[in-house]
């Protein structure tokens, strides 16, 4: 049986619209029950609504900071998340730092600088060397930028692997790409975007 995307998309949003509680634990208790109990949804289908809510959850408790604590068995750090510990994350991140590089110390910097906030594995900014990119095709021309779009060949991180230390990537993505005319105003204004 196919995965009904824009069901499972309908109730992902009508259960957020429909519970609302201060504690986000009991928010997401709450999501998860409601989802558990709609026959509508298959198994699989459900079990992809409840991945989303656990993901939802944990980035909430990791953003504003609340939540029970859990000891991590890999850095002893009091993790909030659940299923991945955001201080292994950011160790793992900074550990392969050396690894990569745009050749742009500035841009390095605010990578580098966002990956040691990261809150949740599927939402790092990276560096993707160009020989990681297949299918380019420009989308639109115009001012001081170009659009593309391309498929990543690793694509984005996506959850962290409690067993191998690391996160694992998602596989294969579509991305989109912004060229840049090689000019101080190009550079600042992507910047300010950023």
């Amino acid at each position: 049986m196919s995965i009904r995307r824009e069901l499972i998309n309908n109730l992902y949003d009508e259960a957020y619209s429909l519970i609302h509680d201060d504690d986000i634990s009991k928010r997401f208790f709450s999501l998860v029950k409601y989802i558990s109990n709609n026959n509508l949804l298959t198994n699989d289908e459900k079990s992809i609504v409840i991945k989303r809510y656990n993901a939802d959850c944990d980035y909430f408790k990791v953003l504003f900071n609340k939540g029970r604590c859990k000891k991590c068995e890999i850095c002893n750090e009091n993790r909030l998340a659940t299923f991945y510990c955001e201080y292994c994350i950011r160790k793992y991140l900074e550990s392969i730092f050396p690894s990569w590089s745009s050749g742009n110390n500035d841009v390095d910097n605010l990578i580098k600088n966002y990956q040691m906030n990261s809150i949740t594995p599927h939402m790092i900014i990276e560096w993707i060397p160009y020989e990681n990119l297949e299918n380019i095709e420009i989308s639109a021309k115009g001012g001081s930028s170009d659009i593309y779009s391309a498929i990543w060949k690793n694509g984005h991180y996506n959850e962290w692997d409690f067993l191998e230390k690391k996160i694992k990537r998602v596989g294969p993505c579509k991305v989109i790409l912004k060229y840049l005319e090689d000019d101080e105003i190009a550079n600042r204004t992507w910047f300010e975007e950023v």
